[in-house]
């Protein structure tokens, strides 16, 4: 699974359905991997981050190594959304699904990638 900003957020937050999605992903062992743009999308003050600092230990944090696949996808999806566009590649690179709190720009960009595109879902 694939993890947007919004996921990252609530973990932070510590919010209930961020200690319940992380409980079911331990029963699961779903292994769930993030992108380092988004990362810089909610990383603020480490020390007053604990919670996140500790659950991006258990997930895979891939860099922006891909910049001319992304940087298509963008023409084709017609956005210019880097941290977005990286993060539906990567999804679609793995094979796996995305998980967001805002599904309507990231379901636009699958969609730009057809049948082959990640399913898209909704956080929480």
């Amino acid at each position: 699974m694939i993890l947007d900003a919004g996921v990252l957020i609530s973990v932070d937050r510590g919010d209930e359905s961020a200690r319940a999605f992380i409980t079911a992903v331990a029963r699961s062992g779903t292994r769930l991997h993030t992108t380092h743009p988004v990362v810089a999308q909610v990383w603020r003050d480490g020390s007053r981050q604990a919670r996140l600092a500790a659950f991006l230990k258990t997930v895979t944090v891939h860099a922006l190594d891909d910049g001319p696949s992304v940087g298509r996808l963008l023409a084709v999806s017609q956005s210019s959304d880097v941290v977005d566009g990286h993060l539906v590649h990567l999804a679609l690179r793995m094979g796996d699904d995305v998980l967001t709190g805002d599904p309507d720009d990231l379901t636009e960009l699958a969609g730009a990638l057809g049948p082959a595109g990640p399913r898209v879902y909704r956080w929480p």
